[in-house]
C-alpha cells in the first residue's frame, strides 16, 4: 500500500471511528458472538495455519487479530523459555495487542489493506523497529541493548503499511554469525536456540529463531536476513520455505549489516504461498539503499507465480560437483526427487557443472569482502543510532565491550570466540578489497551461475539446500528452499556440543537457484514441487516442542 493511500485510510478511519456505534456492533459484542459460535467453527491449527486460512477466519469473524496475538504469545510462552526452552524469541512486542485492536477496528470499518492485514510476523533481531513501541534492535548483543534506532527498517515499515503485526524479535546467531566461531543460534541476549525437530538440535543460522519460531507456529511467518546461508540454511534445517532474494530486491536500510554486497532480507514461512505473499510486500526500491535501484521498475506480485504446473517445460540443471559433500541420506532423497520433478514436466540436465567450479572452491575473496565491509558498515550503522546507552561507537568498542562483559557475551565453554570481529577490525579498504569484489562477481555470477545457465540452456539450478548458498552469496543471486525430507528415525543422535549436529527426523530441503531477479520463476518452480509432494507434514516436530495453545483456547478470554 502506497503512503498516500495509507494516509487516506487513516483519515477515513478517524472519521468513521466517531460514528462506529452507528455502523457496526461494539467490539465486545463481536467477541461474544465469536465465543458463542466457536464450538461450531473449525479453527486452523496454528502449527500449520496458512496466511490465507488466517485471513479467511478474520474476514468471517471467527476470530480477531487480538485473538491471534494472544494465541501466539501463549504458544511462545509454552516452549520458548519453558518446556524444551527452544529460545526462538528474544522479546515480544508490548504494543502488539494494541496494534491488533487497531487493525481489527480498521478491518470492520474499511476492510483489510491486503493479504497481511492483522497477520502476526516475527522479525529477526537485526531488523530495526521503532524503539518507542517497546522492542530493542540488538543483533542479539548486549552492546546495543537500549539503543534507539532513527526509524523502522524499510522492510519493517512496509510490513506495517501492509497491516502486518510485528509480533516480536526472533533470536539469531549473534551479529548474524559474524562475531566468531560460535554455535549457530547463540546470542548473548537470547541464549542458545535449538531445533524443534531434534532435541537440543542445531537450528542453523543466522536466522535461527526465525526458523524455529515459524516451524512450529509461534507466528504466521518471519523475516530473516542472509549474507551467505542465513535464510536458506535455517529454513533447510527447520523444515521451511525460505526465500533469499537477489541483493537489491529488498532494502537493507535499518538492518544491522555485514556486507552491502551480499546482505539481503527475505521471508521464512511454512509454504511457498506464504513466503510469496510476504516477499510481495517487502520488495521494492528505497532511497536509503541504492542497491535497490538495480531492481526492475515494477516488482511482480509473487503470488501470481503460484502455479501447480509451474515446472512444465522447464529446464533445470544439477551442478553435481557441489554434491560430493552432501550427506548420503540427503543425496539419495534428492536424487529420487529428480524423477518427481521430471514427472511434472521438467527436463533435468544432470550434470550441469560450473565451468569455474575449481576456482570457486579455492577462492577466499568472500572473506576479504565481508570482513572489510563489516568494519565500515557496522561503524556507520552505530553512528546513525540516536542513542547507545552502552557507549559503543565502533567495532573496536564492540570487541572491548565483549571482553568487559565476558560473563554475558563470551560465555564458556562454547561461546568465547570473537575472532571474526578481530579479523574484521584489522582490515583496510584497499585495492585487494576492490579486486575481491570484482572477482566475486566474476566467479559467482558471470563465469558461475550465469555461465552455467547459458551453457546448458537452463531456467534454474537445482541442488540440496545444504550446498546452495555459496555461489549465490557472492553473486548476490536468489535461492528458494522447500522441504524435501528428513533423516531416518534410526539416525544416531549426535552429542550435544552444545547442540546436536544431526539426529533422527532432522529436516532438509531442496533449493532452486537462478540469475538476478528471477524470484518469480523460482517461486513458480518451488510451488509446483511443493504441491506435488507436500513433504513438510510427513514428520512433525518432537512432541514437547509443539505448543498446545490454539485459537479456541483464547477466544473470549
Amino acid at each position: 500500500m502506497t503512503p498516500s493511500k495509507l494516509a487516506f485510510r487513516w483519515i477515513l478511519l478517524a472519521l468513521c471511528t466517531s460514528v462506529l456505534t452507528l455502523i457496526c456492533p461494539p467490539l465486545e459484542a463481536a467477541t461474544q458472538t465469536s465465543t458463542a459460535t466457536s464450538a461450531a467453527v473449525k479453527f486452523p491449527d496454528l502449527f500449520e495455519a496458512s496466511i490465507v486460512e488466517l485471513q479467511d477466519g478474520l474476514e468471517k469473524g471467527h476470530f480477531t487479530s487480538v485473538d491471534l496475538v494472544k494465541a501466539y504469545f501463549a504458544r511462545i510462552e509454552e516452549v520458548n523459555l519453558q518446556g524444551p526452552a527452544l529460545r526462538a524469541v528474544i522479546e515480544t512486542n508490548p504494543s502488539a495487542l494494541a496494534q491488533a485492536e487497531e487493525l481489527d477496528l480498521e478491518r470492520r470499518i474499511l476492510g483489510p489493506r491486503g493479504p497481511l492485514h492483522g497477520i502476526p510476523i516475527l522479525l529477526k533481531d537485526n531488523i530495526a523497529t521503532l524503539h518507542s513501541e517497546g522492542m530493542n534492535t540488538t543483533a542479539g548483543s548486549f552492546a546495543l541493548l537500549g539503543s534507539v534506532v532513527p526509524r523502522d527498517a524499510h522492510v519493517a515499515a512496509k510490513l506495517r503499511a501492509a497491516g502486518a503485526i510485528l509480533l516480536g524479535k526472533a533470536n539469531l546467531s549473534e551479529w548474524a554469525h559474524f562475531r566468531g566461531s560460535v554455535p549457530s543460534g547463540f546470542s548473548g541476549r537470547g541464549g542458545q536456540a535449538t531445533s524443534a525437530y531434534v532435541p537440543q538440535g542445531d537450528p542453523s543460522g543466522s536466522s535461527s529463531g526465525s526458523g524455529i519460531g515459524t516451524s512450529i507456529g509461534l507466528a504466521a511467518a518471519a523475516l530473516g536476513s542472509e549474507t551467505d546461508g542465513s535464510i536458506i540454511s535455517p529454513s533447510n534445517m527447520n523444515n521451511l520455505v525460505g526465500i533469499k532474494p537477489t541483493v537489491g530486491l529488498t532494502s537493507r536500510a535499518g538492518v544491522v549489516p555485514i556486507s552491502e554486497h551480499q546482505d539481503t532480507v527475505g521471508p521464512m514461512a511454512r509454504s511457498v504461498a506464504d513466503a510469496a505473499a510476504v516477499l510481495s510486500v517487502i520488495a521494492g526500491r528505497d532511497p536509503r539503499d541504492n542497491f535497490t535501484f538495480a531492481q526492475p521498475p515494477v516488482v511482480p506480485d509473487y503470488t501470481k507465480a503460484l502455479k501447480a504446473d509451474g515446472l512444465k517445460g522447464v529446464r533445470l540443471g544439477v551442478p553435481r560437483k557441489f554434491l560430493t559433500r552432501v550427506n548420503g541420506n540427503i543425496l539419495s532423497t534428492f536424487n529420487a526427487s529428480l524423477d518427481i520433478i521430471r514427472s511434472l514436466g521438467a527436463t533435468i540436465v544432470d550434470s550441469a557443472d560450473f565451468p569455474d567450479f575449481a576456482e570457486l572452491e579455492a577462492s577466499r575473496n568472500e572473506t576479504i569482502v565481508t570482513q572489510t565491509d563489516f568494519k565500515v558498515q557496522i561503524n556507520q550503522y552505530i553512528s546513525e543510532l540516536l542513542e547507545v546507552p552502552t557507549g559503543v561507537k565502533d567495532l573496536a568498542d564492540l570487541i572491548a565491550f565483549n571482553i568487559a562483559h565476558a560473563d554475558e557475551e563470551l560465555v564458556p565453554p562454547f561461546w568465547t570466540d570473537q575472532s571474526t570481529f578481530i579479523a574484521s577490525e584489522n582490515t583496510t579498504v584497499n585495492q585487494a578489497y576492490f579486486d575481491a569484489i570484482a572477482a566475486n562477481k566474476e566467479l559467482g555470477a558471470t563465469r558461475g551461475i550465469d555461465a552455467t545457465l547459458q551453457a546448458f540452456k537452463l531456467d534454474a539450478l537445482l541442488v540440496p539446500s545444504a550446498v546452495a548458498p555459496g555461489p549465490a552469496a557472492i553473486a548476490g543471486y536468489p535461492i528458494i528452499t522447500v522441504p524435501l525430507g528428513f533423516l531416518p528415525p534410526n539416525t544416531t543422535l549426535a552429542p550435544a556440543q552444545p547442540t546436536r549436529s544431526s539426529g533422527p527426523n532432522q529436516p532438509f530441503g531442496i533449493a532452486f537457484m537462478g540469475t538476478a531477479f528471477s524470484e518469480f520463476h523460482l517461486i513458480s518452480f518451488a510451488f509446483a514441487y511443493e504441491q506435488a509432494t507436500h513433504n513438510r507434514l510427513k514428520v512433525l516436530a518432537f512432541p514437547q516442542a509443539i505448543p498446545k495453545t490454539q485459537l479456541v483456547d483464547v477466544i473470549g478470554k
